[in-house]
């Protein structure tokens, strides 16, 4: 999958790229990837998000999706054919009761990492370790949620599991590494203003729960900041949702003109009912990390863009653009309406949130432009939402 594709150094400043090494056509898949590791947030899964455990694909059927994000019970969604989730493959660790979307992903969360995190009968013991690190980190970072400690969980655990610990240990160090001040930046920018204490207890709590002496230096106080700094770093958002992709199916459904109407419009107001309902809230989210994907360097005119049409962690990145062998594959780190935004206010964000500044063929045609947004865009300068980045979150 990885021939289209290949990760090269550019230099120490920018790190490295993802180049194309043939030609790739505009709306070509250029690879599939699959996470090293990967995670659902946890007020996400707290609010009945029912995502499997591993690759986080939705588990509830599009109609108990929509009934529950419009809380209505009694809705029934047309065309149920549609809908792709499997209940019959469904399947729970008999220990603890997480739940995976088959028996495949059960063994394969068995065999990298869950027999070190499963709670087996301490699943609501508040006082087990593992539960007193995720409340921990629940009541720090709230909705809406750009990273997990459970990530960071997950690697540690990893590595504990693996016959091969330093393949793994290689394989996690080969993300993107911060300074030490970047670090702390991005750690503030994760923690808030609170987050030198905030840090130190996350660390006592994982080091209670997770402590193991082959990575002993990722339990220090440096080495937690680093561990920490490289997921906020380098972790993709996944979305997952069977609502949509039953939309998506209903999409390319064959139908007569008025009863293609008819299931538009449904489909329409049930998207307006639910956002009334529960914002843009939607999906089962996560994050993950992505060996190629992260190396992939951000312009505010990309030729590529991240997906998970399969709903589940694998990341589709697909050409926007003709691409040809030799060139860089970017993607965006910003969202549609702030990629339109002033050069000024883009750089503000990309500051802010991935400690760079852009010098994409459109920053510098700009770069002659006046360093101030106009007045529409200081009214919405605030409005830079979390929400926004955190599916883009990715390597800088």
């Amino acid at each position: 999958a990885g021939a289209a594709a290949e990760a090269r150094f550019i230099s120490s400043a920018k790190g490295k790229g993802l180049f194309a090494t043939k030609n790739i056509r505009k709306g070509e898949t250029v690879f599939v990837e699959r996470p090293v590791v990967s995670s659902q947030f946890l007020w996400n899964a707290l609010y009945n998000y029912r995502a499997c455990d591993h690759c986080l694909r939705a588990l509830e059927t599009a109609e108990e999706n929509a009934q529950r994000l419009l809380g209505k019970s009694s809705l029934v969604l047309p065309h149920p054919e549609q809908c792709s989730i499997r209940k019959d493959l469904h399947q729970q660790c008999p220990r603890c009761q997480v739940m995976y979307c088959s028996a495949e992903c059960r063994q394969a969360a068995l065999e990298q990492y869950h027999q070190v995190l499963c709670l087996g009968p301490s699943r609501d013991d508040p006082t087990h370790p593992l539960n007193k690190l995720q409340e921990a980190w629940r009541n720090m970072h709230y909705p809406p949620e750009t990273s997990s400690i459970m990530l960071m969980a997950r690697m540690v655990a990893t590595v504990k599991q693996a016959k091969d610990k330093e393949w793994w240990i290689k394989a996690f160090s080969q993300f993107c590494n911060k300074t030490a001040n970047e670090e702390e930046e991005i750690v503030h920018k994760l923690l808030g203003d609170k987050f030198k204490g905030q840090l130190e207890l996350l660390r006592l709590l994982f080091t209670e729960a997770l402590y193991d002496e082959h990575l002993s230096r990722w339990f220090t106080p440096e080495g937690f900041r680093s561990l920490f700094a490289l997921v906020g770093t380098n972790g993709q958002g996944i979305g997952t949702s069977s609502l949509s992709q039953w939309v998506h199916a209903c999409d390319a459904l064959d139908l007569p003109m008025l009863q293609r109407e008819e299931l538009d419009a449904f489909i329409d107001q049930l998207y307006k009912d639910i956002e009334k309902e529960s914002g843009e809230f939607l999906n089962c989210e996560g994050s993950g990390l992505y060996v190629l994907q992260s190396c992939c360097n951000h312009s505010c005119i990309p030729n590529a863009e991240t997906s998970f049409p399969e709903n589940n962690f694998l990341l589709h990145l697909t050409a926007l653009e003709d691409i040809e062998a030799g060139e860089e594959i970017c993607i965006s780190y910003l969202d549609c309406c702030q990629r339109e935004r002033s050069r000024h206010s883009r750089n503000k964000i990309l500051r802010e949130n991935y400690l760079f500044t852009c010098s994409c063929p459109k920053c510098l045609v700009q770069a002659d432009d006046a360093d101030v947004t106009s007045d529409e865009e200081e009214e919405g300068e605030g409005e830079t939402d979390d929400a926004e980045l955190e599916d883009e979150m990715t390597d800088v």
